[in-house]
Formats: structure tokens, sequence, C-alpha cells
């Protein structure tokens, strides 16, 4: 009898660490981090990276993650973290600037499905806590308890654009007003790792951890989250020379993010917690790298969208690699819910609110390089301003259509700082091939404006075929047959060329091997086009 006990023991004692072991597979932890007006050129990491500030623990992030070197925010912060928040561009959600900013814009409808709603109806055992700036509806009393109406079961921070003192600021913690004093950066720090901590081992958390540095004002922080010297902290000295106390700003955000990293190990929590960091916007006019300053922060040029983004954990196969791959802060949306193990988000939808968000899970998990070909942005105020306009570009190309009529062009390949618009002087060949597929793609998420021709739309622009390929599908080989000596052109689905070539009478034979798998279209010297796809 003891013999048969202590079997039956063991065998209930193994059923439950069994159970338990597929229960803690399937606990999901993402906290997404935010910088406040961070591009990516004071980030080291990045290519184009200027006068850098040092980062070690967000860089740390990059060598169990993916950096993705062409994310695109919106240029103001509001706007930006409705994207986030619900997934749709700007607008749809009416949240086209800052809120309560110059300007202004309308605060997010309360009614909008957004993540910690969804995570509510398809979990109710998901932690989910937002932590800093909020910053999608006015502060006023009766707005104070939004985040906790939108589905947190904890908030604490504040819900202005900027502070007016980074240790003196107006905290709300769950619709409760305070005075806090604690330098903010470190204060959100604290709290979040606090809230870290009073989770349960077993369950699932998602954390939105938006910090305001290193936005204005640029006050100098406490010397033990900085190594720079030589700065005063008056006034004077940081309006005269911004530059120090920006970096010094980010500098203790590198810093206090190491701390939450520490927490998580002594939580043994760090390994299997997803991280997304990203910038909400470009950098300020006053700590700008370049020379057009008008071309900074609120703005749809890129300095003022171009902004840095890392997703490092588990959750990442084959990490350590850069992805260069056209993504949007929006696709956050879809990637949040589907990596807290909500692949159904869909079905929590309103059908008359679409969503607009790509899940980055095929990047991550190195099955894909691509989830889109196109990146959109734009800006719209109340008080309508020349600088109001919707931005579009593929991998090669971006169009931007100001909201009062002009019209810009720019190969970013060649002209990175978008200095020369291809259509002042007429535009090539190539480039306004570019241009029709932009405006065509533009025309087709508005559902207004002006359309333009497209070449998948105008399969055969005559009708006398002049060559002929085979296969198709093409692997790794294409035979193509032509009627006569002629110029070829392959084109990608984002516009850019993938190889130009001179073709013979008869068969020409081309390798495919270097070309990414999709559909391609090949034209000739005379008009003709033809659609290819390439599966190797």
């Amino acid at each position: 009898m003891r013999v048969n006990f202590c079997f039956r023991w063991a065998i209930s004692i193994g059923l439950f660490l069994l159970f338990n072991s597929f229960n803690l597979s399937a606990q999901k932890r993402v906290i997404l981090i935010i910088a406040d007006d961070l591009g990516t050129d004071y980030c080291g990491f990045y290519p184009e990276h200027s006068d850098t500030v040092a980062l070690p623990n967000i860089r740390s992030l990059l060598s169990k993650g993916v950096l993705f070197e062409q994310a695109m925010s919106n240029p103001v912060c509001s706007s930006t973290r409705s994207g986030i928040f619900t997934g749709r561009y700007s607008f749809r959600t009416g949240v086209g600037n800052v809120v309560g900013g110059t300007g202004g814009s309308n605060p997010l409808d309360t009614s909008e499905m957004c993540i910690p709603k969804i995570l509510h109806l398809a979990d109710t055992s998901i932690n989910k806590a937002q932590i800093g700036k909020w910053h999608l509806q006015l502060g006023q009393t009766a707005n104070l308890l939004n985040p906790n109406r939108m589905g947190y079961d904890h908030y604490a921070g504040n819900f202005s654009g900027a502070l007016n003192s980074y240790s003196n600021w107006t905290k709300i913690t769950d619709g409760i007003t305070s005075t806090c004093t604690n330098y903010a950066t470190t204060e959100m720090t604290n709290d979040a790792i606090s809230w870290l901590q009073a989770q349960e081992p077993s369950e699932s958390s998602f954390l939105w951890l938006a910090y305001n540095a290193p936005h204005t004002p640029y006050h100098l922080p406490p010397a033990d989250l900085i190594t720079s010297t030589g700065l005063s902290g008056a006034t004077g000295d940081i309006n005269s020379h911004p530059v120090p106390y920006f970096k010094a700003s980010l500098e203790a955000l590198d810093h206090e993010i190491g701390r939450l990293f520490d927490s998580l190990r002594v939580l043994n929590q760090f390994d299997n917690t997803d991280f997304i960091f990203i910038g909400d916007n470009g950098n300020a006019t006053r700590v700008a790298q370049i020379a057009d300053t008008s071309k900074a922060k609120g703005t749809v040029y890129e300095y003022g969208v171009h902004v840095p983004m890392i997703i490092s954990g588990p959750s990442v196969i084959s990490p350590g690699r850069n992805s260069e791959a056209l993504v949007n802060t929006t696709d956050l949306f879809a990637t949040i819910n589907e990596l807290m193990g909500i692949t159904n988000w869909l079905q929590f939808i309103p059908s008359n609110k679409p969503v607009d968000s790509k899940s980055l899970l095929p990047i991550l998990r190195n099955e894909n390089d691509s989830i889109r070909p196109w990146s959109f942005t734009e800006l719209f105020k109340l008080t309508p301003d020349s600088v109001d306009g919707k931005a579009i570009r593929n991998k090669e190309y971006k169009l931007i259509r100001f909201d009062y009529g002009a019209e810009e062009l720019f190969q970013l390949s060649l002209d990175p700082l978008e200095e020369n618009n291809l259509l002042s002087a007429g535009p090539s060949e190539e480039a306004q091939w570019n241009y029709d597929y932009l405006c065509h793609a533009l025309y087709q998420l508005l559902e207004s404006g002006t359309d333009c021709p497209i070449i998948d739309e105008i399969p055969e622009l005559i009708t006398q075929k002049t060559f002929s390929f085979s296969p198709n599908p093409a692997s790794n080989e294409l035979t193509i047959y032509s009627e006569n000596a002629l110029q070829i052109k392959c084109i990608a689905m984002d516009g850019k060329s993938a190889f130009i070539m001179r073709l013979s009478k008869g068969n020409n034979t081309i390798s495919t091997v270097h070309l990414t798998n999709g559909m391609y279209f090949l034209v000739d010297e005379n008009g003709h086009a033809e659609k290819i796809i390439i599966q190797h």
C-alpha cells in the first residue's frame, strides 16, 4: 500500500510540475519603453548617427534583439502615442497634432479600442500598467481616470506634453493628483520597478513606460546619473547651450533604464521579458543635428519622423540582426498584442474602426524581411499650418503632400536629408514611376485626393508583346525570349529597380538568386510590362 501511495504521490507531483512548466511557458511579459523627442542621430548604434551619447543599457538590447533601421513615427508625441495605442492612423483617430499644444489637436476618444482593452477582453489575468507620460487627453479633473477607464489596472505619471520642472511636477496616480519633487526619470523608474515587483511570477504582464526625457526642459539631472561635468544647470546656460543638457538627460535616462533591467534580473524576469525601445518623434529644433532645422520635430520630413526602434527578448529568433523593413510605430499595436499571446485581436475590433497596424512578429521570428511595401505618416492641426501634410515612402523614394497643395518627392537612398525635390526640375522615368506608385497608394489609403496610374493596375501598357519569359514563378534563374534587342528593367513592388539589362534577340538567361521573394514587374523600353513572381 505504501508503494502505491508513494507512486501516486510521485505521479501527482510530476503532473503538478508538468502543468506549471506549461503555465510558465505561457507567461508573457512585454515592456514598451518610450524616449520623448529622440531621433536616431544621437544613438551611436544607427548608421547615420552624428554627435552621440553613451547608451550602454539601451545598446545592450541589441544582442538579443532586432534593430529597425527604417522605423517611422508621427511628427509629434500625441499622434504617435495614439497610433501605438489604437493601431490606427491619425486621420482615423483625429489626433493629428499635440493635444493641448500650439495649433491643437482633438484628444483621443476614450471609446477607441486600445491595447489594454483588448488584453483585458482576451485574458483578464493579464496585468496592465502605464507609467509616465499620457498626453492623449487634457489633464482636466474629469480625465484623470481615463488611463484606467481605457483598460489599465494602474497608471502613474503626468498628463502634460512637457513637465514644467523635472524636480517639481504634477503626478497623477490612478486619478489622484499629487506634487512630486523627485527627479521625474527616477520617479517613473521607481514606479515601474514597484509595479513589476508586485506582480505574481506566474502571471502575464504588460507595462507601457513612457519617459518625459529627454524632452524639454533640459534640466540638469542629479549628479549620480550622469558623467557630464561643468554644467551649472542655470537657466541661462541651458538656453544658451541646450545640447549638453539634452545629452545629460538622455544619459540619465539610460542609467535609469539600466536600473530597471537590474531589478528584473533580481526577479529572474529579465531573460523572459520582451522589450520594445522607441523614440516617439525626431529631435526638437534646439538640439537637431541638421543644417535645416525647419525639417526637425513637428514635420513629416525624415528627421522629424525617423526614430530608433529595438525589439529584444525571447520572442526574437536569430537575434543581433538589423532590419531595413519599412515599419511604423503604429505597427506596435498588433505586435504587442501578439507578443502577449493575443493572436485573435482582430475579433475585438469594431467593423467601423479599421486598424492599420501590421504585426512585426514575422520579422522578429526571422520568417520574413518585410511586412509592408510602404510606410505613412501625417501631421494636421485644429488651426491649419503650412507644415501640415502627409508623407508616404517606399524603400527608395518618399512623397510629401502638404495640405495646402504643394508636393515634394525625394530619393531617400541618395538624398536622406531631403534637399533635392525631384518634382521641381522634372522627374526621371524611375522617379516618375515611384511618384505614381506612392500617389496611388496614398489615394487608396485615404480614399480621397488625386489618384495616379500604377503599373500593377495596367499590366500591359501596349498590346503588342515584345518579350516572353519562363518559368513563372521563378526560383534562381529566368529565361527571357526577346523578338529584338532591347532594354528591360525589373522593378520591385516598392518601386526600386532590381536590375536593368540589355536583351539580345532570342533567349536570354538571367540569374534571380539575388532577388528576394515577391512580385516584380518586367518593363521594356517600349512600355510593355509583365508581372513575375520570385519564389526561391
